[in-house]
């Protein structure tokens, strides 16, 4: 957009340059503009400003109501989504039945309203790393880990053992221990394989860092009775067993944590066990097209995803112009 003074001096060049003999066209052209525009700019002798700001420009007929934005606002404050992103709240909204908006809308509206701004204690995403493993269904192949959890005192923690399925991300075997132990891992994967129902000739691989509680004897012996293949991360790698350290951070960034410390090892074991349920279980995973782990888990997600789908085609028949 050219302001008026601009305009002018543009238009005062031309005309010198046409009194001294050059084409108009020419001298429009030496400027950066054409003859049409030069034409446009100049009326009845006199350098008129530019007049889009002050245009009359009919309404979109895809624009949103003022009922309809309030709705996407009053849906996205609401108690159950208050602290789910719109990648979240769509899917959810969608397994109920209801559509309110596109994710892109959602996310304009809030921006619209000063509402859209990265929450809570963690630093933004960054890119994810690549696995090294891949897994076609549930219980192929399970990754695990151990990380502390705060204790009474500095320098006191608890422990958190910890097993997740890498195709469905759904936590198979958890527990916290006062101590770090092979053997301590050995009875985590007793219960889980236990849980589980894993047979003797199924081919299942435990992935894992390169902690002394991951290559004890304890939990070495465990895994050759099972037939349960071992799996270590590459030296220097230290994204290698990435799905239980993002576990680990979605726990610990959690709103209610309490990362002031457990008083007792029982209070740390209650609030794993609230949080693993809410993961499993109400958590939509942003990997798995936002349906939770239990449902991936038991082969829920792809019919949950074709509902959704035919929803979005109704409204997108209402509302054609909006897609």
């Amino acid at each position: 957009m050219n302001s008026l003074t601009d305009r002018q001096h543009a238009v005062t060049l031309i005309d010198k340059a046409i009194s001294s003999g050059a084409g108009k066209a020419k001298a429009c052209c030496e400027i950066g503009i054409c003859l049409r525009t030069y034409n446009r700019w100049v009326q009845d002798g006199k350098v008129t400003p530019d007049r889009r700001p002050l245009a009359k420009r009919p309404k979109p007929l895809n624009a949103l109501s003022e009922i309809e934005k309030q709705t996407i606002l009053s849906s996205a404050n609401d108690e159950a989504y208050k602290s789910l992103p719109p990648s979240q709240i769509v899917p959810a909204l969608a397994d109920k039945g209801l559509y309110v908006a596109s994710e892109s809308t959602f996310y304009r509206v809030l921006k619209e309203a000063d509402q859209q701004h990265h929450r809570g204690r963690s630093q933004k995403p960054t890119k994810k790393p690549i696995s090294t493993h891949q897994a076609q269904k549930p219980n192929q192949v399970w990754c695990w880990g151990i990380t502390w959890l705060p204790g009474p005192a500095k320098g006191v923690y608890y422990y958190l053992y910890l097993i997740i399925d890498l195709y469905s991300r759904k936590v198979i075997g958890w527990e916290v221990y006062a101590t770090v132990s092979s053997e301590n891992a050995s009875e985590l994967v007793n219960k889980a394989s236990s849980r589980e129902k894993i047979p003797p000739n199924k081919t299942l691989v435990l992935h894992s860092d390169n902690g002394s509680p991951m290559k004890g004897s304890s939990l070495q012996t465990t895994l050759h009775n099972l037939k349960i293949n071992r799996s270590f991360s590459r030296p220097r790698v230290s994204n290698d067993n990435a799905f239980v350290e993002s576990f680990f951070r979605t726990c610990k960034y959690r709103p209610d944590y309490p990362y002031k410390g457990f008083e007792v090892i029982e209070d740390a074991q209650a609030w794993v066990l609230q949080f693993v349920t809410w993961y499993n279980e109400e958590h939509k995973h942003s990997s798995l097209k936002f349906v939770t782990p239990g449902q991936r888990h038991n082969g829920l997600a792809q019919r949950i995803c074709e509902k959704r789908r035919e929803l979005y085609s109704e409204a997108k028949q209402q509302h054609p112009e909006r897609w």
